[in-house]
C-alpha cells in the first residue's frame, strides 16, 4: 500500500518550484507515486525567458531538483533560506540501489546513441541491473517539439515503473513532459541525463569528492574545454536573471 505522503517541501527559483527535501524522501515518493523528476542545468535555467518549450515542462514537472551548483551558490550568495544542492550525480547513484529498480522488466532507458547504451549496460549490470534489447531504446535525433510516438508507444506496451531518459539537457525535459501528459498510467520519469554516464564512463567519470565540492562543472571543461566551456560560460546570466526576479518567474520574451 502507498504511504501518505506530507506536503512537498519547496523553493521557488525564477518561478519553478525546486524540491528542498531529503534525497531519500525524493526517492520514495517517485517509487510510491511515479512522477516527472527534472535536473535543470544552469545552461538550461537561463533560457526560462526565451524558451517556451523548456520553460513550460519544468514548470510542469513534479519534482525539479536543485542539480545546478550554478543557481545553488547564487542562490546561497544572494537569499535566503540557503539552499542545499541535491546533484544528477547523488540522485542516480541511490536510485540504482532501489530494489523497484533491480526489478526485472522495471526500467526503461532512453539512450543518447548505441555506443553509449552499450556502456551504461555494462555498468548497470554490475549493479545487479540486467537490461535485454526490449528495454534499451537509442534515441532518434529530436527536433522540436520534443515528442516521440514511437518511444511512447513502447512505454504503455512495456509498462515499466521506472523511465530514464539519458539525452541532452534541453530536449530530455520536454520529452518527459510529453511523456507524462499522455501516457495512460504514472511511472517514474528520470531526466538523468549525463548522470549515469558519469559513473559507467561513458562521460568523463566523475570522483564522489568532485560533485560534494560541486566542482562537477570544472571537472567536464578540463576533461573537454571546447565542448563544456562555451556552454558553462553562458550560465553567468542565469545569475543576471536570479538577481533580476529571483522567486519570480521571468517574463517570455516573443521574437
Amino acid at each position: 500500500m502507498a504511504t501518505t505522503m506530507s506536503p512537498t517541501p519547496i523553493q521557488r527559483i525564477l518561478g519553478v518550484p525546486f524540491f528542498t527535501g531529503k534525497l531519500d524522501e525524493i526517492l520514495d515518493r517517485v517509487d510510491d507515486e511515479g512522477g516527472l523528476v527534472v535536473l535543470p542545468s544552469g545552461p538550461g535555467m537561463r533560457t526560462l525567458e526565451s524558451d517556451a518549450e523548456y520553460r513550460e515542462a519544468l514548470l510542469g514537472a513534479d519534482y525539479p531538483l536543485p542539480d545546478s551548483g550554478c543557481m545553488v551558490l547564487a542562490w546561497n550568495l544572494y537569499y535566503s533560506p540557503k539552499l542545499k544542492k541535491l546533484s544528477g550525480y547523488k540522485y542516480i547513484s541511490a536510485l540504482l540501489e532501489r530494489p523497484s529498480v533491480k526489478e526485472k522488466d522495471a526500467t526503461l532507458w532512453v539512450m543518447p546513441s548505441a555506443e553509449s547504451a552499450e556502456r551504461n549496460r555494462e555498468f548497470l549490470a554490475t549493479k545487479g541491473i540486467e537490461l535485454d534489447d526490449e528495454h534499451v531504446y537509442i534515441a532518434p535525433q529530436y527536433q522540436r517539439p520534443y515528442q516521440d510516438s514511437v518511444l511512447l508507444a513502447k512505454i504503455e506496451q512495456l509498462r515499466p515503473h521506472h523511465v530514464f531518459l539519458a539525452v541532452g539537457g534541453g530536449v530530455q525535459e520536454p520529452l518527459g513532459f510529453h511523456l507524462r501528459r499522455h501516457l495512460s498510467y504514472r511511472p517514474a520519469i528520470h531526466c538523468i541525463g549525463a548522470a549515469i554516464g558519469f559513473l559507467s564512463g561513458d562521460q568523463v567519470r566523475i570522483p564522489s569528492w568532485v560533485d560534494h565540492a560541486t566542482l562537477t562543472w570544472f571537472w567536464r571543461i578540463m576533461w573537454s574545454p571546447a565542448r563544456f566551456f562555451p556552454r558553462y560560460w553562458e550560465a553567468r546570466h542565469l545569475i543576471l536573471l536570479m538577481r533580476r526576479y529571483q522567486d519570480r518567474l521571468p517574463e517570455l520574451r516573443t521574437r
